[in-house]
């Protein structure tokens, strides 16, 4: 299937490695001009916008402070002059033990909730803003998590409820602009080959990824990278407002 995105403007959140850096990656090799957005990784996002060519460029900003979303946002406007399309990849997955101090445990619960929920509520917002005032049609792709639907361990609720709440987003979304032209997804991974999940099975042991899966291998950030680019294409419209599961089938087991 030939897919060519070709004269559009893509946002992908936490472009700079793992899931966020293969699909734009992926968006790139179907002719689209990314916005490689980071926090830290500022060498890892500007090699990456070289390397995809079609005029991408990085930008920094940090998801974590109130502000940094929609200054993200209209840099990237300012700069690129439209969007088409907005990738909510962007995740952090903080613990905090049930018997932490309350302090610390509202701490993490805050950033998480920061990051993955109300920092790409804010982009959400704002995209809408940028495609109804301009009468055009736009897709948003929000990266959710299996945790969303089957929860998480004890220290990872604020995690779980925070991609819930992404998934909510989503379908309001869905359900209130699409007579505008504005189509909403969702996509949620289970265990995914990257850092943030390297973490967790050092702590809980590999077979953490494996044990609840039933294929031979976990998922990788190339495995997902399609079902954006699909998504983004426009092949998949009436699907706005759904969610497609990327978990090794891991419901099944």
């Amino acid at each position: 299937m030939y897919i060519n995105l070709s004269g559009l403007n893509v946002l992908v959140t936490g472009a700079s490695k793992g899931i966020g850096k293969a699909i734009a990656s992926k968006l790139a090799e179907a002719g689209a001009t990314v916005a490689v957005h980071y926090n830290k990784n500022m060498r890892e996002a500007e090699n990456l916008a070289h390397v995809l060519g079609n005029e991408s460029k990085s930008f920094q900003a940090d998801l974590s402070q109130p502000d940094g979303a929609a200054q993200l946002f209209d840099r990237v406007i300012l700069e690129m002059g439209s969007l088409e399309i907005l990738i909510n990849n962007a995740g952090i997955a903080e613990p905090a033990n049930i018997d932490a101090k309350e302090s610390e445990w509202l701490a993490a619960w805050n950033n998480n909730i920061q990051v993955n929920l109300t920092s790409a509520g804010v982009l959400c917002k704002k995209v809408i803003e940028h495609f109804l005032k301009r009468k055009s049609a736009g897709r948003i792709i929000n990266i959710t998590s299996r945790a969303a639907f089957k929860g998480d361990t004890a220290e990872y609720m604020a995690y779980a409820a925070s991609k819930a709440g992404l998934v909510a987003i989503t379908r309001s979304i869905a359900r209130a602009y699409g007579k505008d032209g504005i189509k909403a997804f969702n996509i949620a991974p289970g265990f995914v080959r990257t850092d943030m999940s390297r973490k967790i099975m050092e702590e809980y042991g590999n077979e953490v990824g494996m044990e609840d899966i039933a294929l031979e291998r976990m998922t990788e950030p190339k495995d997902i990278a399609p079902l954006v680019t699909f998504l983004a294409s426009g092949m998949a419209d009436h699907a706005t407002g759904s969610t497609i599961d990327v978990n090794a089938g891991s419901y099944m087991r």
